[in-house]
């Protein structure tokens, strides 16, 4: 078994007198390192915005990390390079890597800034480019852009061009149908966080903000470590629930590790409940919580639940494997007694810190100054509960700045996004 799945609720114990409990069901789940002998082989595209605004030094620096990428992929890895602006070509076509100085000299060639920005026809063309090399590798991209996109104009009752932002999020949901995750990163600080974000969410990505060129090399070595460490792809949590405990109706289940995102949940033929996690790392724990109430149960220790994790193995060409059931306890006592478990609700707060300072976000397109403050202080609060000291500070300088009556910057809004998903790399 290649899968570890751990489970815990944040209060073992249940009272038998209550009509309904809720809880909170953290879930634990990663490849077991020592069952893989070597890093799986990679299927990476590159999706770069060449638009005009990334003329000079953006683009100088995207090469130099796009280079530092290719000297670490090792003989039989493939890559493919896309470039977008106002049009789209392929740079690299999907292929193996036998040669990366000869692949590295055709993108400085090739790599030059121009043009629009059209981010949807950069993401078809690199999922077709992906497509082309998915057999037994780890498939996923890289998606890097300085813009917001191009949206259609609406007149009335007619809508004229593309959207190019609707296309690209239907574009994330095929990509994660087809096993493919689409890792996204903001160059600079004019793009848009709410597209980029989404891109990486729905397609089991990560976010990342190249705040100024000369961070572009540690982002991308970032990422590139992150989905080398992939063992096992394609997981879905199984979940079912025995008759009198069900999912809360409103958000459900959220992953808050190792990125936060609010998960969607499908109902099963049989009652149950599927979630895609997408790949699962070696050395890093996708943790998953899960919003759940209890009515009335029987005394002693019962079984409220089962986890099970299905997923595709790459190295062995196997599909759909499904890991022992582990079955999921609550104690129900007569006197009752808290049993909190301090890891599950490290995962509440961090769970929290995401949400309120999505509310702060909320307020402040209303025009709530001070309630948007308010909020990004309580997240600031909880950031340092869970000791994310780096969080609580670009939190606090949010609300403090908002406060004294000044306008936050995009750079200071997309900080803000970043450190209510992750905790940051000192």
């Amino acid at each position: 078994m290649k899968v570890k799945l751990l489970s815990a609720l944040n209060d073992t114990n249940v009272d038998v007198t209550q009509a309904s409990s809720q809880r909170q069901l953290a879930i634990s789940i990663s490849a077991i390192a020592s069952e893989f002998d070597q890093n799986l082989p990679l299927n990476l595209c590159l999706i770069l915005d060449k638009s005009g605004s990334m003329h000079g030094q953006p683009i100088k620096t995207v090469i130099q990390a796009v280079e530092g990428l290719i000297d670490r992929l090792k003989i039989g890895d493939r890559i493919s390079v896309v470039a977008f602006a106002g049009s789209t070509e392929v740079i690299i076509p999907n292929q193996i890597v036998l040669d990366p100085e000869d692949i590295k000299s055709q993108i400085k060639s090739k790599l030059t800034a121009s043009g629009g920005t059209v981010i949807a026809d950069g993401l078809a063309l690199g999922i077709t480019e992906l497509m082309k090399g998915t057999k037994g590798n780890v498939s996923q991209a890289f998606l890097l852009t300085d813009g917001h996109g191009e949206s259609s104009l609406r007149i009335w009752k007619w809508e004229i061009g593309g959207d190019d932002h609707k296309r690209c999020l239907e574009l994330a949901q095929k990509a994660a149908k087809l096993n493919l995750t689409i890792n996204t990163l903001g160059f600079g600080n004019s793009w848009n966080q709410d597209l980029l974000e989404k891109i990486a969410d729905v397609s089991g990505g990560t976010l990342a903000h190249i705040e100024r060129p000369e961070q572009a090399v540690e982002q991308f070595s970032r990422l590139f470590k992150r989905i080398q460490s992939v063992g096992l792809t394609n997981a879905y949590l199984l979940l079912s629930l025995v008759p009198n405990v069900r999912l809360a109706e409103l958000k459900p289940i959220a992953q808050v590790a190792p990125d936060t995102i609010e998960l969607p949940v499908q109902q099963e033929a049989d009652g149950g409940f599927a979630v895609r996690l997408g790949d699962l790392m070696k050395d890093m724990k996708r943790v998953v919580l899960a919003n759940i109430y209890l009515g009335q149960l029987p005394e002693g220790k019962q079984v409220i639940g089962h986890l099970q994790i299905r997923y595709d193995d790459p190295a062995e060409n196997k599909q759909g494997i499904l890991s022992p059931i582990m079955p999921v306890y609550a104690n129900v006592v007569r006197v009752y007694q808290p049993a909190a478990d301090p890891q599950v609700q490290q995962s509440i707060l961090t769970l929290a810190k995401y949400r309120q300072t999505q509310l702060a976000e909320a307020k402040l397109q209303q025009g709530d100054r001070t309630g948007a403050a308010t909020l990004l202080q309580t997240a600031a609060k909880t950031a340092l509960q869970i000791g994310d000291t780096s969080a609580a500070t670009v939190l606090q300088t949010s609300a403090t700045r908002l406060q004294a009556g000044e306008e936050l910057s995009e750079g200071d809004r997309k900080k803000t996004r970043i450190v209510s998903k992750t905790v940051l790399q000192e």
